[in-house]
């Protein structure tokens, strides 16, 4: 079983989405064995559901988001998920800050869509949901491959 653990800044648009895209490709495509959940670097979210952008694009793909809310990441989220993917650089500072990476767990999303430095559009700042939505897809079928490869065996 391969568990995956999704991060963003707030937990509300970029790695939701990247949480709920990722479990639809790997039941679309039979793949059973991959957890798939997500949370966040800040507090400023905590509790509150997926923004309504996000929502929309994951209803237009037929994905049912409204049972998750937004968590923070823990210390114990670490040692639980075998990766951890941010959508941007803030991000993985944050999560090396908080845990450090002796495991090597943690990878910024695009680098699976071979766009190495890159980060997922945020659409918090430009409204953009089907802009972010595209980088969202990218990179989790890009992580597919490498799943598919064998690369976390």
């Amino acid at each position: 079983m391969l568990r995956i653990l999704f991060v963003c800044h707030g937990n509300i648009c970029r790695s939701p989405m990247a949480e709920y895209v990722m479990r639809d490709m790997c039941a679309k495509r039979g793949i059973t064995d991959v957890v798939t959940a997500s949370a966040a670097t800040s507090t400023e979210e905590l509790g509150n559901p997926v923004h309504y952008g996000t929502t929309s694009v994951l209803r237009r793909l037929g994905i049912d988001c409204s049972a998750k809310r937004a968590r923070q990441i823990t210390l114990r989220d670490y040692a639980e998920y075998d990766l951890i993917i941010g959508m941007d650089a803030a991000n993985i500072r944050n999560m090396t800050r908080y845990w450090g990476d002796k495991e090597h767990k943690i990878h910024k999303l695009l680098d699976f869509a071979g766009r190495t430095g890159e980060d997922v559009a945020d659409p918090w700042y430009t409204s953009n949901f089907e802009r972010t939505y595209l980088d969202v897809k990218e990179g989790c079928e890009g992580l597919i491959e490498a799943i598919l490869r064998g690369d976390f065996d």
